[in-house]
């Protein structure tokens, strides 16, 4: 039997050879490559574009991939969420921005991580995962962002930091608010002396709340569907309810959440009072809760004040810094408060939300290229986050605690001591 297009019966040696010699001059045509793929006429060559995965992408995944995906020098191509049709929106996304089929969807995170073309992550996760997801992803290599709060005790905090210090790994926290203009702003009001010599922070939080009950137990979807045991991941086991996965009712829950709820607005607004104070390496040294209120003291003499009330109306996530010649304050709807009238002569109007990460997620961006540290990097991340959960610590044991910013370790409080890490579920372990 003669091959295809071999000399033959039905093909004279002439023709055959015509026809080879027209398909190799086709070969050897130049190929016509459109500007755009060369990083010509705007566009962003492959070789410099950052391929991005995502891990756990619920509503504030979605916005934080909605500012990376637009940008011309990321290719999305991978989500891996425990729900199908959370992971299967995601993919829909990408497909639809790119106008092709080339994103993958996942189960299991650590199939994503495995991958050598993914450069850096967006963990979105609820507050149990972004730890272990972190750390697994810069051994693996990859570049992190990670959503806040970005450990559940102390412990955590303390690994990823070291994790992502030893393997030099670009790692931004969640904390959108430093790439802010009007709380960046007040910052510099803060720092440049405007303010005079500054006594009293204020970071807005939620209403503390720790509980420990379980929802009732509902029949538990195939592991297609939902995969329980992954959403749980290191946190102990409990009967499925979908109030916690389907309609995202797992914060507040000891097992599930950050510091008696602290974090979900402390880890934006004692940060940013960190950073007022100059205190990015080091924490308060003093906590001590009254009612809703936590008041915490730095080394320095200035106070920390953490509360959830008595607000000017700046939107959410307020905070206030107080000097001994002015004060101000500024929240997510962009407005500013100020203190005395004089330092209007500083002021400028601010359009950005406190909520819009674009500045945040693309400063990452810059920095995965560059290999610079970010705003939010794993150290600013380690002390601010620590500081919050000294300040649940106290209020959990309803007393003041002492803290030793070198040691990190609360000062002849036994009790205390035990409360800065958790087990967790077996095989899952930092």
């Amino acid at each position: 039997m003669h091959a295809q297009n071999a000399p033959g019966p039905s093909m004279p040696r002439r023709a055959f050879l015509k026809k080879s010699l027209l398909a190799s001059g086709a070969a050897m045509m130049p190929m016509i490559v459109p500007g755009r793929v060369l990083g010509r006429d705007g566009g962003v060559a492959p070789s410099n574009r950052i391929v991005l995965g995502g891990i756990g992408l619920g509503p504030r995944g979605r916005q934080d991939l909605s500012s990376m995906i637009t940008e011309p020098d990321v290719q999305f191509l991978a989500i891996a969420d425990v729900q199908a049709a959370v992971g299967e929106s995601i993919k829909t996304l990408a497909d639809e921005a790119y106008g092709n089929k080339d994103c993958k969807r996942y189960r299991d995170f650590r199939e994503l991580i495995a991958r050598p073309d993914i450069d850096a992550v967006l963990i979105a996760t609820g507050d149990r995962w972004h730890t272990l997801a972190s750390i697994l992803a810069a051994k693996a290599g990859k570049d992190v962002y990670s959503e806040k709060p970005c450990g559940i005790t102390i412990g955590q905090c303390q690994a990823l930091s070291d994790v992502m210090r030893t393997t030099g790994r670009v790692f931004q926290a969640g904390t959108q608010r430093r790439n802010v203009p009007n709380f960046q702003f007040a910052v510099h009001l803060a720092r440049s002396g405007k303010l005079g010599r500054l006594h009293t922070l204020h970071a807005s939080i939620y209403q503390l709340q720790v509980l420990y009950d379980w929802l009732p137990a509902e029949p538990e979807p195939p592991k297609e569907v939902i995969d329980w045991d992954m959403w749980l991941g290191p946190c102990p086991w409990r009967p499925y309810n979908k109030a916690y996965v389907v309609d995202r009712r797992w914060r507040g829950y000891y097992d599930f959440d950050s510091g008696a709820k602290l974090l979900d607005w402390g880890a934006h607004t004692v940060d940013l009072c960190q950073w007022a104070n100059a205190a990015d390496e080091t924490v308060p040294v003093e906590y001590e809760p009254a009612g809703a209120t936590v008041y915490a003291r730095y080394a320095n003499g200035v106070k920390l004040v953490m509360r959830p009330d008595g607000w000017l109306g700046t939107g959410t996530c307020p905070v206030r810094f107080e000097g001994d010649e002015g004060w101000v304050e500024t929240g997510d709807n962009g407005s500013v408060e100020l203190h005395p009238a004089s330092l209007r002569n500083e002021w400028r109007a601010f359009t950005m939300r406190g909520t819009d990460a674009a500045q945040h997620t693309r400063e990452f961006l810059n920095c995965v290229k560059s290999r610079a540290l970010p705003a939010a990097n794993y150290s600013v991340m380690r002390h601010s986050h620590i500081a919050c959960h000294a300040a649940a610590i106290a209020w959990q044991l309803g007393r003041k605690v002492r803290f030793d910013p070198a040691t990190e370790e609360f000062i002849g409080d036994e009790p205390a001591n035990r409360m800065r890490s958790r087990a967790m579920r077996e095989p899952w372990r930092v």
